[in-house]
């Protein structure tokens, strides 16, 4: 049975006296295991400060982005070592802003994978088509060459750490979100992409998460989805309760 993953993507919000108030309510609100793993993605400075605060919780410390070399001269990057010597276990790759924003291809993003699964962080890779895409009908094919080339020379076992993020461009931040049986649709598509294309043995096991616009009144009908087993959120967890009904919601 696959463990859902609620992951709060705060992007570029919270100072660290924000952050670890909020990493010390999530603790004292989820202070024994539960059904999903609970993740937080906090900005690069306060990531140590929100690891200090999770340590012996069933709570999980994120990255935003990562660098794919392990050390150099690359003003402003932050690489897997250092995520890990801040306290991380997860970092997400290719969120839809670092793709449009900031010109990332899905070979940059093969090689930050690569990286991460090297130094022991389970990466959260996102993939998605836009408006444009999918109102061209090519949203399968959009989606099948992120896979195919984000997850290009990824070994079998290797796959298995991995989580997928499905979030449609056009739904992010926008208010707008993909149907359930849309969502559901293109996970379902995912999965088989990863079982056929990758020849992955153990794609009924591979967790695939939704990303966009999620909140506590789609989060029920979006879990009930076969394919679906957890959710990246963006807005809706910059806010304490929003968050915590979120995980609730996921787990009955």
């Amino acid at each position: 049975m696959i463990r859902p993953i609620i992951v709060a993507n705060w992007k570029m919000h919270k100072t660290i006296p924000e952050a670890v108030e909020f990493a010390k309510q999530l603790k004292k609100e989820f202070s024994e295991p539960g059904d999903v793993d609970i993740v937080i993605a906090p900005p690069f400075t306060a990531l140590r400060p929100v690891a200090d605060v999770l340590r012996d919780s069933p709570l999980h410390l994120s990255a935003q982005n990562m660098h794919w070399e392990e050390k150099g001269a690359y003003t402003g990057e932050v690489s897997a070592t250092i995520l890990v010597d801040a306290g991380c276990e997860f970092v997400i790759i290719g969120h839809s802003e670092r793709r449009t924003l900031f010109g990332e291809t899905d070979g940059m993003l093969n090689k930050k994978i690569h990286s991460a699964l090297k130094s022991g962080l389970r990466p959260i890779f996102c993939i998605g088509e836009t408006l444009e895409e999918r109102e061209s009908g090519i949203t399968f094919r959009i989606i099948q060459k992120q896979i195919k080339e984000g997850l290009n020379n990824i070994i079998s076992d290797d796959i298995r750490r991995i989580a997928l993020a499905y979030e449609p461009i056009w739904a992010i931040g926008t208010g707008k979100t993909a149907t359930p049986l849309q969502a559901q649709e293109v996970h379902r598509f995912i999965r088989k992409t990863i079982a056929t294309d990758l020849e992955h043995a153990h794609a009924s096991e591979t967790v695939i998460i939704y990303g966009g616009s999620v909140n506590p009144e789609n989060t029920g009908s979006l879990m009930n989805q076969p394919d679906i087993n957890g959710a990246l959120v963006g807005g809706a967890s910059l806010d304490f309760e929003s968050f915590a009904d979120i995980i609730k919601i996921s787990e009955t």
